[in-house]
C-alpha cells in the first residue's frame, strides 16, 4: 500500500499532531477560504480536535486528509477524499498546494494521480469527482489533465464577496 501513496515527485502521509500549526497557517489564509468554501478562521482547539477525528477510519468518518510531502519530505500542501460513499464507490476530492513558489511544479498533479491509485486500489471506488469555481481555469485543468472530465454546471452556485459564481463539476471514472 505504501508504494500507491507515492508517485512521481511526491508522497502522501497521514496528518501527525505535530502538523497543528501547519494546518493553522493554511485553514487561516483568508486568500484561499473562497476556494475551500470557508467563512471563519479555525481556532488551535478545532484543529486539535480534527487531528483526534483524523485517527478514525475512513468508513467512520467518511472523509480523508492527506498530507502532501516533496521528495525532502516537506509538507507543500494537502489532499482530502470528502463525502465518501462507500455504497456508491465515490468520494470528493480537494487539494492545496499552499505556497505559490510550490505551485506549478507537478505536485498537485502527482499527489492526485496517487490518491487515484489509492482509491481505486484500496478503497475499490468507481469515481471521484471535484467542483471548482469556473473561473478557477488552473485547477480546472490540473482536474482535465488527470483524467477528470467536466460533466455539468451548476449555476449561481458559489456566493462570494463579488457576487456569484457559477461552480463546474467534474468527474473521474477510476479504472
Amino acid at each position: 500500500m505504501n508504494n500507491l501513496l507515492k508517485y512521481g515527485k511526491i508522497s502522501l502521509r497521514p496528518i501527525e499532531p505535530e502538523d497543528i500549526e501547519l494546518l493553522y497557517q493554511w485553514e487561516n489564509n483568508i486568500e484561499i477560504w473562497e476556494v475551500s468554501n470557508t467563512k471563519t478562521p479555525f481556532s488551535r482547539h478545532i484543529l486539535a480536535q480534527y487531528l483526534k477525528e483524523s485517527a478514525k477510519d475512513i468508513y467512520e468518518t467518511k472523509q480523508l486528509r492527506l498530507i502532501i510531502q516533496n521528495q525532502k519530505y516537506e509538507p507543500v500542501g494537502a489532499i482530502d477524499l470528502f463525502d465518501f460513499e462507500p455504497y456508491h464507490l465515490r468520494a470528493g476530492v480537494g487539494i492545496l498546494v499552499h505556497k505559490n513558489s510550490d505551485r506549478n511544479r507537478g505536485f498537485a498533479s502527482d499527489a492526485l494521480k496517487a490518491l487515484s491509485n489509492y482509491a481505486f486500489e484500496i478503497l475499490g471506488l468507481k469515481q471521484l469527482y471535484a467542483n471548482i469555481a469556473f473561473d478557477n481555469i488552473k485547477s480546472i485543468r490540473l482536474f482535465e489533465n488527470s483524467g477528470f472530465v467536466q460533466v455539468g454546471i451548476k449555476k449561481n452556485w458559489l456566493k462570494t464577496i463579488t457576487g456569484w459564481k457559477d461552480e463546474v463539476l467534474l468527474q473521474k471514472m477510476l479504472e
